[in-house]
């Protein structure tokens, strides 16, 4: 590293978020050095001495970690870079603070580092009065604290600076006229390397020109911090996929190139292994007749050597990875066992479970009843999808044997890993599968009208027909492999990366069972834009037409529309511009369960009693009509729903049956003519009033009273701007309550896709386990709450 010639290329840990840990920063340099990777630069934005605190030295205890974080990366052969972000508050004219950044990086090189940064990234461009005396500009106020730190550094062969305009987006007017960029080039010394990142902060390409207009500004060739897989803007996106859009010929253009990768540290295997394959392609002693530099090859060699890292039965927090000939825990030069200190002011991480504790509370079984066989994930109960699901051969809530619930001994499959990569590739491009999935979503929405409620259908193609059918037929099934690749990431053996991507793969799966459940509801239930009482294509522009990237462009940044393929999904959906019904945070213990939310069927019903039943048998105060009466509260509480219009109910069911359900009324209105008419008067026939001098528990008799009186109308007020109604129950061992908050978002996308504008759900006062219930879902907050003079109702807008 002592040759300034020398191509640095490598990792740079400089991301918003909680820090790496020390062992995960061995397991790094690990990986860098049989990968060809030779920098480190150490610069994580919520290390509080690296940035909020520079001013503070290093603790003795801290000195330690950083003393060994530094031999161990030379000992790989890495050069390390310690890296300072003084920006926010540092006075540049103040002869003080000059002194405490002296101090500072004189202590981390008495550590032994020998390279250093000085980061002026993402700051106020603005100067205090006494800086704006003291300098002409907020540049020459930089360049010269940055030069004295250089010389008095003994001017080391490696010194990168950061500045404040450090992308071509950011320039004033532009990177060729910026006063800024033309100082720095200017008065910066010639030793100084100048960090850049490219046209935008997240590139999705370069090119040899970009760099030669900047190199020619700077007069020096720029140092590339490269933020391709760099995720901590958006808590809904990982990035698995290769190093790609920068041809190996920038080499030339180029001091170096450092990747600022994923927060989540097991995500970034694959980004450094094809980062690797690039450097080496790119270092003219190692070209061969493999031609240049191909991503997709390099991400095929990098997924075959993932697996057999997936394979390895790793801890979450302990990245201790076990020798496939000895089974030892790494050691050192001197051949002691590595231990793993807590990182210099790194923030407390949560403690980790005894490695021998089960990953989930167990669940109970479910009560007897009368279950009948489950319903295909594939199918939505029609015919006409059940035939085009060919490619799903068993019914996904039937689990593998010898697959117990986060069993945490299975690996994942190559079909699997390469699934996992493909739903969660680059910021700014998505792998075949999530293109798949986006594709078929979007064509089903636009083509609905073929297999409309409404419609005519004596006009209608048959051919078109069909291949709406046999569309969603695919797009189910891709669903399943979505359901399936969260379970094999619950269930696989390597928990250091189950804890890492684990919430993105449930975010997605929750994502998907709303859209799996709205596309087999499609069919013979939307409404047509013949219809007077709601129309597919204007009921409050329901749905997006175009995807996020065409709806913000292709230069804009990634961060522009948040989610990725959860966003462009939800975007495509009636209630894609209410997020809030999809984020929720992932349970502290993730579960394999499989769920399934699908329309509601006849057959259903048995199974849909039983459940209330036993919810009411819990409850207090409730009398025991299960004896008497076993379809009471049944039909109490689901009854007119189910028989009235059952189109607008929806079941989640697990491997063990029905587990929760969500019924809703389009029109409140219309519904309470209905239920007057027909509904009511078969429930009085059912169960007649008992005479006064009968025998018989008071509380059985002011029950059955309750088909006897007549139900209070709700205000044209109310039903002006809520005129549609929902009532949702699950079990309470449901361990994952944000699958019931899919169940509840998937009634809505119906409503909704229907014309409905607002819809409400009442909750008796005395209603203790539903309202303790809707609480925990987070039902109270999603749904926006607003005033109402009824005790107990719910409201939310659907606009």
């Amino acid at each position: 590293m002592e040759n300034k010639s020398i191509f640095l290329c490598g990792v740079v840990e400089g991301f918003y978020g909680r820090p790496w840990s020390m062992e995960q920063r061995r397991v790094l340099f690990q990986w860098m050095q049989k990968w060809d990777l030779n920098t480190y630069l150490y610069g994580p934005k919520d290390d509080l001495k690296h940035r909020l605190l520079w001013r503070e030295l290093y603790t003795t205890d801290e000195e330690v970690q950083v003393r060994t974080l530094i031999s161990e990366a030379e000992a790989r052969g890495l050069c390390f870079v310690y890296a300072l972000s003084p920006g926010q508050d540092v006075i540049f004219s103040s002869s003080c603070d000059l002194s405490l950044l002296k101090r500072k990086l004189k202590q981390v090189a008495e550590l032994g580092c020998k390279a250093f940064a000085i980061l002026f990234d993402d700051i106020d461009h603005s100067m205090c009065q006494a800086d704006s005396e003291a300098f002409s500009s907020f540049a020459h106020a930089q360049v010269s604290v940055t030069n004295e730190l250089y010389s008095f550094l003994g001017e080391p062969p490696v010194f990168l600076f950061c500045p404040t305009e450090y992308c071509d987006s950011l320039c004033s007017p532009s990177v060729a006229k910026s006063p800024y960029l033309l100082t720095i080039g200017e008065d910066l010394l010639p030793g100084i390397s100048v960090i850049w990142t490219g046209s935008k902060v997240i590139s999705r390409e370069l090119s040899a020109d970009s760099l030669s207009e900047v190199r020619s500004v700077l007069q020096r060739p720029p140092m590339l911090w490269d933020n391709l897989h760099a995720n901590d803007y958006d808590s809904r996106r990982v990035f698995l996929g290769p190093f790609k859009g920068r041809p190996p010929g920038l080499h030339g253009h180029l001091r170096g190139l450092l990747l600022n990768p994923n927060c989540e540290f097991e995500a970034n295997y694959i980004p450094l292994h094809t980062l690797g394959t690039w450097h080496q392609y790119s270092n003219e002693d190692k070209k061969d007749d493999a031609g240049e530099y191909c991503s997709e090859r390099a991400l095929n060699t990098a997924l075959l050597d993932w697996m057999e890292e997936l394979n390895q039965p790793l801890l979450p927090g302990r990245q201790v990875r076990t020798s496939r000939a000895s089974h030892t825990s790494e050691s050192t030069a001197d051949g002691s066992k590595t231990v793993d200190p807590k990182p210099p002011q790194t923030p407390s991480e949560p403690p980790q479970k005894d490695s021998t504790a089960p990953d989930s509370p167990s669940e109970p079984q479910r009560p007897e009843g009368n279950q009948e066989t489950p319903t295909s994930f594939c199918s939505n109960g029609d015919h006409a999808l059940q035939g085009d699901n060919q490619a799903s051969t068993r019914s996904p809530l039937e689990k593998p044997k010898g697959r117990g619930l986060c069993a945490g001994k299975n690996p994942l499959s190559e079909s699997q890993v390469r699934l996992l990569v493909g739903l969660h590739y680059l910021p700014h491009e998505y792998g075949p599968a999530a293109k798949s999935l986006l594709q078929n979503l979007t064509w089903l929405k636009a083509n609905c009208q073929y297999v409309s409620a409404n419609g005519n259908k004596k006009k209608a193609l048959p051919q078109k027909v069909e291949e709406w059918r046999c569309r969603a037929g695919q797009f189910l099934t891709s669903c399943d492999q979505v359901v399936y690749l969260h379970e094999g990431v619950v269930n696989s053996v390597n928990r250091a990366v189950l804890y890492d991507l684990y919430p993105y793969v449930w975010d997605l799966r929750n994502t998907l069972l709303v859209a799996k459940a709205f596309i087999s509801w499609l069919e013979g239930r939307v409404l047509s834009d013949s219809s007077s009482s709601g129309s597919w294509k204007n009921c409050f522009q329901w749905c997006g037409t175009t995807s996020g990237s065409e709806l913000l462009g292709v230069e804009a940044e990634p961060w522009a529309f948040k989610g990725g393929l959860c966003g462009e999904m939800q975007l495509l959906l009636p209630l894609g511009t209410t997020p809030e019904l999809f984020i929720h945070p992932p349970p502290l213990f993730p579960s394999a369960r499989l769920y399934n939310i699908r329309p509601f069927h006849s057959k259903d019903k048995v199974e849909l009693y039983r459940m209330v039943r036993q919810l009411h048998q819990r409850s207090r105060g409730q009398p025991d009509l299960s004896v008497i009466h076993p379809d009471f509260f049944g039909d109490r509480c689901l009854g007119a729903a189910l028989a009235l219009c059952p189109e607008y109910s929806f079941v989640l069911e697990d491997e063990l049956g029905v587990c929760g359900c969500v019924l809703g009324i389009l029109d409140v209105r219309h519904f309470a003519k209905r239920w007057q008419a027909s509904w009511l008067p078969a429930m009085r026939d059912k169960y007649p009033p008992q005479a006064p001098g009968s025998s018989g528990h008071g509380g059985l008799k002011e029950a059955l009273q309750c088909f006897q009186e007549e139900q209070p109308d709700y205000p044209d007020s109310l039903l002006f701007h809520f005129p549609s109604q929902l009532r949702l129950d699950a079990l309470p061992e449901l361990v994952d309550c944000s699958v019931s908050r899919s169940l509840l978002t998937a009634l809505l996308t119906a409503l909704k896709a229907n014309g409905s504008r607002g819809v409400f759900c009442e909750v008796q006062p005395m209603d203790q386990l539903r309202m303790e219930f809707l609480t925990k879902l987070g039902f109270l907050e999603i749904l926006r709450v607003e005033a109402s003079a009824r005790e107990g109702l719910v409201l939310g807008r659907l606009l």
